[in-house]
Order: structure tokens, then C-alpha cells, then sequence
């Protein structure tokens, strides 16, 4: 049994022996690696050649044909808002509510503070509006609702629906045929 131990014993020495000295650690066992990547890179064109390429080619199009486009675009647009009686924009919502007298006190409030605002004042059934300003954009908005602000807390800024100044009905015939 003895002699079994030291045969284990000694096989395992030199197992470990051979295994340490085979392998080579640190710096050198790197030294003389190489790979060659140059199979799988891309290849790109060369920038110089493309970009005198693009300018020797002239426009098919000149800059006046695109002018005139926009021009008509333009005023087939201006048209169409000329028919259109309303559009979307923006107000500084003041006050909201019930109360008739409170609405009138809050205009009067507005007029009184800031005499270059103009408050509105509408019914929308049950509700009494007081109104600052029709703007296109919420950004417009903005310079009245800071002013407004400080004196009137609960003040916000709206989506709204306006009507166009130059928005002019349609005549209707009397004589015509068809119409109420």
C-alpha cells in the first residue's frame, strides 16, 4: 500500500513538473504574433475624387424654376386661409367660472393694471371666460402670461379657436334656388 502512495505521489510530481515548464508566461510568449486584418476591412473611396466628382456635375434644375414653385405653392396656400374662417392659436386664459360679477371684476381688475391688454370676455354656457390676446404660437403667448402672472395666479395659456380678420362670408343669392 506504501508503494502505491509513492507511485501516486511521484506521478503527480511530474505531471505538475510538465506542465509548468511547457507553458511560457509574460512578454515573450507574445513577441512574435502576428495577424493580418487586411481581408476583412473595408475599403472607402477616396474623398478628394468624390467631391471634385459632385461639382464637375452641373444641376438639372436652376434656382429660379424652384423660386417660381414656392411662389405658386405660396399663394395657393394664402387662398385657401383667405377661405378658411377660422384657425387654432393661443390665449392667456385669466379667469374661468360661474360667477358673473367675478368675471366683470376680474376684466375690470385687467384693464385697470395693465391698460395696453385688451380682456375679452366670453359666455360659453354655464361658464364666464376671460380672455388675453389670439396668438399663432404658444411662444407669443408667453410674454403676456408672465406679465399677467404675478397678479393673477391662476392665469394659463389655452389652445383657442379664432376668426380670421380677413375672412369674408359668402354672399348668398336670395333668388337662388336650394338655399334656406
Amino acid at each position: 500500500m506504501r508503494k502505491i502512495w509513492v507511485l501516486g505521489i511521484l506521478v503527480l510530481l511530474g505531471g505538475c513538473k510538465s506542465m509548468g515548464s511547457a507553458s511560457v508566461s509574460g512578454p515573450e510568449a507574445f513577441s512574435n504574433y502576428q495577424e493580418n486584418l487586411t481581408g476583412s476591412l473595408p475599403e472607402y473611396p477616396d474623398f478628394q475624387v468624390s467631391t471634385q466628382e459632385a461639382k464637375s456635375v452641373a444641376p438639372s434644375t436652376s434656382v429660379q424654376s424652384v423660386d417660381s414653385s414656392l411662389d405658386e405653392v405660396q399663394k395657393r396656400l394664402t387662398e385657401k386661409n383667405k377661405s378658411e374662417p377660422y384657425f387654432n392659436g393661443y390665449t392667456v386664459l385669466v379667469y374661468s367660472g360661474i360667477d358673473r360679477n367675478q368675471a366683470f371684476r376680474t376684466r375690470d381688475e385687467i384693464a385697470s393694471y395693465f391698460p395696453e391688454i385688451s380682456p375679452e370676455m366670453q359666455y360659453q354656457e354655464p361658464r364666464y371666460l376671460v380672455k388675453i390676446g389670439r396668438f399663432a404660437y404658444k411662444f407669443e403667448a408667453q410674454k403676456s402670461f408672465s406679465r399677467i402672472k404675478t397678479m393673477f395666479p391662476t392665469a394659463r395659456i389655452v389652445q383657442d379657436r379664432f376668426q380670421r380678420k380677413e375672412y369674408v362670408a359668402p354672399q348668398l343669392n336670395p333668388n337662388a334656388q336650394g338655399q334656406n
